[in-house]
């Protein structure tokens, strides 16, 4: 069995296995897995992930570093809810509802920017970046008591919270602190966030994409080692001809608690300034050699391991993705409808690397993971292509004579009987898969039932 990693301690309590409604089923004396396929196209099953999931835990809104100076804002939603994210002139994170107390009208309406106060432009009320209310107009019109006048500030979320850096909010005061929801996955991100020896940076910029497909295939995907070689085989040849040598030997997933999941991945690519590979050149091989040196006098030899030996792939659910493998972009999930997925993503980078190294670092990341490389249009593609096919199975009426639970039902057994040694297995099974359909299915509840078939050892 796979050797515990730092943040995966022995298997969790027996709970971790336990499945939370009828559309997750899975059968402990057959070894098999399944998910109803309504899971991905109701529109019904849609509404509660936004209520039981999206309203009620903590989600991912952005990076520190994409605020850095006073005043400095974005705009993007979280869970359809649109958001101001900005730092106020005190130099303090906030997160604001983008809509005017007053009728309610979108405020903010650039994407970013620089602003001491933001007016909105139906009524011309004007509010501090730090959320009070600066202007109003006519105000004589209004009460004049002072906690009419505060009762028109802007809206902060209930929930805010910040680790190394990475902003997480939360529609309600009822979810556990950050670091509980976070659990094992804290660790990780601080590996991250401990590469640069003064610390990591969003680059300026975002890559923006639509995908045709369901949230959930986003997140199956990147918890999937089991597609890599057939799916991204391009890439693969492309890295045999520099002369890397592509593995799934001793590659694992790790059921980090929450629903988050991890791969780690020592023989996918190599990793600007830990592990070389030929593409990289000469220059870069001897720069890893004192870059090397540098983290292990900054963390320890045995931590600066744990950092630069093998690339990961973390989510945090519900809507993180953070691929830390040749270089390392941040993305993000916005579901839009059971059938689009709205995609951004950052580019994570050291603070005061050389131009040079920033260059191969960029140049790396649209081989593979950028928008037009060789990894990611290939996996739009699949689970476009698994969305059509979900739809196309909505309707087995006609073809009762192979049984309802045939034809739409997805099956995820592969690997299955390592869930009962511990939360740790192979990258190329389908345990962290598994491991967040259980969450996803405990934190949606009993839906209306479907038909199992005859899966005898259910629980449920």
């Amino acid at each position: 069995m796979t050797a515990i990693l730092p943040g995966v301690g022995a298997a969790p309590d027996a709970d971790r296995l336990e499945v939370g409604n009828s559309l997750v089923v899975q059968d402990w004396e057959a070894l098999t897995f399944r998910v109803h396929r309504r899971a991905y196209r109701d529109e019904e099953i849609f509404a509660r992930e936004r209520e039981k999931i999206w309203g009620r835990t903590w989600l991912y809104l952005g990076h520190e570093s994409e605020i850095p100076e006073p005043g400095d804002f974005k705009t993007r939603s979280l869970g359809g809810r649109p958001l101001i994210f900005v730092r106020d002139s005190h130099g303090t994170v906030q997160a604001y509802l983008n809509a005017c107390p007053h009728r309610g009208t979108i405020l903010c309406r650039e994407p970013e920017g620089r602003a001491k106060n933001f007016q909105c432009f139906y009524h011309a009320w004007t509010f501090r970046n730090s959320g009070e209310l600066a202007a109003l107009p006519d105000k004589d019109a209004y009460p004049q008591d002072s906690a009419f006048v505060e009762s028109l500030s802007l809206r902060r979320v209930p929930r805010l919270g910040i680790h190394e850096g990475f902003v997480f909010v939360a529609f309600t005061q009822e979810v556990p602190d950050l670091l509980d929801h976070l659990g094992a996955a804290a660790d990780y991100m601080s590996m991250t966030a401990s590469i640069g020896p003064e610390g990591m940076t969003t680059l300026p910029g975002i890559q923006k994409y639509s995908v045709k497909g369901n949230w959930k295939l986003a997140v199956e995907n990147a918890m999937d080692g089991y597609h890599f070689a057939p799916t991204h085989n391009t890439f693969v040849g492309y890295l045999r001809e520099t002369g890397f040598a592509v593995t799934d030997h001793d590659q694992h997933a790790h059921d980090l608690g929450n629903g988050h999941g991890l791969l780690v991945l020592t023989g996918h690519n190599g990793r600007i300034g830990m592990v070389w590979e030929p593409r990289f050149g000469d220059t870069e091989k001897e720069r890893i050699v004192g870059k090397r040196a540098e983290m292990e006098a900054r963390l320890g030899t045995e931590r600066a391991a744990q950092v630069a030996d093998a690339s990961k792939i973390l989510f945090v659910f519900p809507n993180l993705l953070l691929f830390d493998l040749e270089a390392l972009t941040i993305r993000q999930l916005e579901p839009v409808g059971p059938g689009q997925t709205d995609v951004r993503a950052w580019q994570f980078v050291e603070i005061g690397e050389p131009d040079e190294v920033r260059a191969l670092r960029l140049k790396t990341m649209a081989s593979f993971v950028g928008p037009g490389g060789l990894a990611t249009p290939d996996d739009i593609e699949a689970y476009e292509a698994v969305q059509r096919g979900i739809v196309a199975t909505a309707d087995v009426s006609a073809y009762a004579e192979f049984g309802d639970s045939d034809l739409d039902w997805s099956d995820m057994s592969r690997g299955m009987a390592d869930d009962l040694e511990g939360p740790s297995g192979r990258s190329v099974d389908e345990g962290a898969m598994r491991s967040f359909w259980r969450h996803w299915s405990r934190r949606i509840g009993p839906v209306a039932s479907v038909d199992a078939g005859n899966a005898e050892g259910t629980t449920a």
